[in-house]
């Protein structure tokens, strides 16, 4: 269970500004169609994130955990300095010309989580707990909560929200972590 809640956790606090909350807020203003950006966005995010947790559980088994302990530790604490950039929306993700509004955002979302802080942090997560079940099953709810709202709220929710505020919040937490993996295990 803590896996699941730390994963959730931590992945809805570091998207909030991240370029996929831009590229929601792309996609449902070019295709207006709600269920199927939501629907992509949550077969995307399964399946990115799902590849970053098998790649995050296998690095383990390979390197054992003392290493990893120390390699996850200071990936948090990177992850701590990296929430704290502003993100940028990507051209090549919202710019895509797609029949559908389902296949744009499966596609776009995919490959703008491609080495995105989410999907490392992902793979840290899952190099840290045992359950790659849950850690895929949190970064995807915890991806879900950031995205939706902004879908629904749009450019309104984005004008309330303090992003610098949730930066900050995320980078304590990210160094929380990292520092908690370092002393621990």
């Amino acid at each position: 269970m803590e896996a699941f809640l730390v994963s959730t956790g931590i992945v809805a606090l570091a998207e909030i500004g991240d370029k996929t909350q831009l590229l929601a807020l792309v996609l449902v203003t070019r295709y207006r169609q709600r269920v199927p950006i939501i629907l992509g966005i949550l077969v995307a995010t399964i399946a990115n994130h799902a590849l970053a947790a098998g790649f995050g559980a296998s690095i383990t088994a390979l390197l054992g955990r003392n290493l990893m302990r120390w390699t996850v530790g200071v990936s948090f604490l990177a992850m701590a300095v990296w929430v704290l950039v502003p993100d940028k929306p990507d051209d090549g993700g919202a710019n895509q010309r797609h029949s559908s509004a389902l296949l744009a955002t499966l596609t776009a979302f995919f490959l703008a989580e491609m080495g995105d802080k989410t999907q490392i942090a992902t793979i840290a997560l899952a190099a840290r707990y045992a359950s790659t079940l849950a850690v895929v099953a949190g970064t995807t709810l915890g991806m879900m909560m950031a995205n939706v709202p902004v879908i629904y709220a749009g450019e309104r929710l984005l004008r309330l929200v303090p992003l610098g505020a949730a930066r900050g919040i995320a980078a304590v937490l990210f160094a929380a972590l990292g520092t908690l993996a370092l002393l621990s295990l």
